[in-house]
């Protein structure tokens, strides 16, 4: 049985190893009715593989790429405060505290609230968003219909249609890289640590419950010591993104 799982390693992938150990497995303990007693003889390792990255150039590219003010806006706002999909649509008009030049991400994952820096660029551009819809609660309203009814929208944005959005503007700028929202998250730390951002306080910033997630970022960059809100700032308002442009004849529909 040793033999024939070591012959298996050499010759087929994981997949079909594991597939075959299962099934030996069932057969052994529920028809056999006999104790499992080499359970770990095959055991499938776990793969990490590093996010592809974009750098600060695609980034400005796929802002000012976005057509529609909604969209630009979500994905500066994501990039900008290393935000999850979920987070940024979630986004409350009373998280935003424009005076401490902070927004308080709520119930991120594991259901645990943060503060992150806010960027002087993105306080600007979800100001200027607001000003479009004007809705009392959401940052990101659904904006199917009407004005009055995106002004009176009780739900935020489709994370489908926001999905493909980025799927869309990746494609229109032919960038090649296997990127989805989630990696402008992965290229706001990554771009922290060429500031010289530290690990422990990039954790803080993207929340993450263990520093072994932050860790993996070490692999993409050199690591250097910073104040926060500085890094955060430097790199933020460094993007060529002109904002009265941004904002200039895009409407919430087009």
């Amino acid at each position: 049985r040793e033999q024939y799982f070591a012959d298996l390693v050499e010759s087929h992938s994981w997949s079909t190893v594991k597939i075959d150990r299962n099934g030996l497995q069932f057969f052994w303990k529920h028809v056999l009715e006999r104790d499992w007693q080499w359970v770990n003889i095959v055991k499938v390792p776990r793969v990490q593989s590093l996010p592809d990255i974009l750098t600060i150039d695609e980034v400005e590219q796929l802002i000012g790429a976005t057509r529609k003010l909604r969209y630009r806006v979500f994905l500066l706002a994501t990039y900008s405060m290393g935000l999850r999909l979920g987070e940024t649509l979630s986004l409350q008009v009373g998280d935003i505290d424009g005076k401490r030049k902070q927004v308080h991400v709520r119930r991120g994952k594991g259901h645990k609230d943060r503060f992150v820096p806010l960027p002087d660029l993105t306080y600007q551009a979800l100001r200027a968003l607001w000003a479009k819809h004007h809705n009392p609660c959401w940052l990101f309203p659904n904006a199917v219909g009407s004005p009055e009814r995106i002004r009176t929208a009780t739900t935020h944005m489709d994370r489908g249609g926001t999905q493909a959005a980025m799927k869309a503007v990746v494609a229109q700028c032919g960038i090649k890289k296997k990127v989805s929202i989630h990696s402008l998250r992965h290229s706001f730390a990554t771009h922290l640590l060429e500031q010289g951002l530290s690990l422990r306080h990039i954790q803080a910033l993207l929340g993450h419950a263990s520093p072994t997630t932050t860790a993996r970022y070490a692999h993409l960059t050199d690591v250097a010591e910073q104040n926060s809100f500085d890094a955060v700032n430097r790199l933020v308002n460094g993007l060529h993104v002109d904002l009265r442009r941004l904002c200039h004849a895009i409407s919430l529909h087009s």
